[in-house]
């Protein structure tokens, strides 16, 4: 039986539905590594539980006994598990490439891209002559934390009084135009486009995605497909966030793993095929499966976002229906009772309505009529 060494951080549903169930149905005796074991142990008890150091590849290295594949699905855990697998000379993605896709500033450099980017706090780099508006945001964030449009210097200086005590800082000129994903997945030898979507965010000067739409990749995705190879990217799942601005696609950022917030299970759904088994058969070694036809179905992903803080007291129950041929699935990221404290990000997501069905119009009609139909409510 082939060993699969999970390295993990929090507890996801990602990988407690996603990933976990996968490894099952390949056949596969799972060890999870992570710091958080109390966690995962009260998530689930059918898969060995190791704690360890997962940020130090080394504790990694130290824990693995005879892996036929080592793999992570957390942005923050992409490097030192890529070192502990080429350690053992394992299927896996260059570390170097996952330090790069991680850390924005080092993106920016290796790229070298004509896009204004410092990061605050270098010697010798003075953003003051920077061309505003600027995005302030960290140097290796996720979920929208701390990302902020800042309009001059005197914006920038309060912001970064106000977070900069958090996590190094950088600034990077707005790019304006359509924001879209691109959802991939490679095995060393072949990068294959999965799908994209189209990104709704909340008015600035915040960066809340509050909706993806299934959409055609835009004409210029093959100039992402060249910024990915020059990155290094080409093994595994990668979600890129990209803007297309007259003929021009420029990355925002590259996250080395499945699309997240239950839009892996969506991409799995409207696909249909076995996405998160395909993830961990190319970490296994194996070549990618051939690729699925185009989907005849529509799809959309809409979160409900909490307008204010207070605690949740309530929210529809999880669970799918069909509303007029449309397959409406709901998950709830926060359980009732639970306090809501206001971040103007990713955080803020109460719940994900994910439709897939024949047109556009059914599935708006079906999401509208769902919002309709239920209540979240925050007191």
């Amino acid at each position: 039986m082939a060993r699969l060494y999970l390295v993990a951080g929090k507890v996801t549903d990602s990988v407690t539905y996603g990933f976990l169930p996968a490894a099952e149905r390949l056949g596969l005796d799972v060890v999870v590594l992570t710091d958080r074991p109390d966690e995962h142990e009260r998530a689930y008890r059918r898969h060995a539980i190791v704690g360890c150091d997962v940020l130090d590849f080394r504790a990694i290295v130290d824990a693995v006994r005879a892996p036929d594949a080592i793999f992570s699905n957390s942005d923050h855990l992409q490097a030192p598990t890529a070192l502990a697998a080429a350690y053992f000379g394992l299927a896996g993605k260059d570390w170097r490439a996952a330090v790069r896709a991680k850390n924005k500033a080092l993106m920016r450099r290796h790229l070298d891209d004509g896009v204004f980017s410092a990061e605050l706090g270098t010697p010798g780099v003075d953003p003051r002559g920077a061309p505003y508006p600027l995005v302030l945001k960290p140097r290796e964030g996720v979920a929208s934390e701390d990302v902020v449009l800042v309009e001059n210097p005197a914006e920038l200086a309060a912001r970064v009084a106000e977070i900069g005590h958090r996590r190094p800082l950088i600034v990077e000129e707005y790019l304006p135009g359509d924001l879209h994903t691109l959802e991939t997945l490679g095995d060393g030898r072949e990068l294959r486009a999965l799908g994209s979507f189209r990104t709704t965010l909340s008015p600035p000067p915040y960066f809340i995605e509050e909706r993806l739409e299934w959409a055609p990749p835009p004409p210029e995705t093959g100039q992402v497909f060249e910024q990915l190879s020059a990155l290094g990217v080409g093994f595994g799942a990668c979600h890129t966030e990209f803007v297309v601005h007259a003929g021009r696609a420029r990355l925002i950022e590259v996250n080395y793993r499945n699309i997240g917030d239950h839009c892996d299970f969506l991409l799995a759904d409207l696909l249909r095929i076995p996405l998160f088994d395909d993830v961990l058969r190319v970490h296994l070694g194996e070549p990618l499966p051939p690729p699925p036809p185009c989907p005849a179905e529509h799809a959309v992903v809409e979160y409900v976002v909490a307008d204010r803080s207070g605690t949740l007291t309530a929210a529809p129950k999880p669970g799918e229906r069909v509303l007029n041929g449309v397959r409406v699935a709901y998950r709830a990221q926060r359980a009732i009772g639970t306090a809501v404290a206001l971040s103007h990000t990713n955080r803020d997501y109460l719940g994900t309505i994910q439709a897939v069905g024949p047109s556009p119009a059914a599935v708006d009609a079906a999401i509208a009529r769902f919002r309709a139909d239920h209540v979240w409510d925050i007191t």
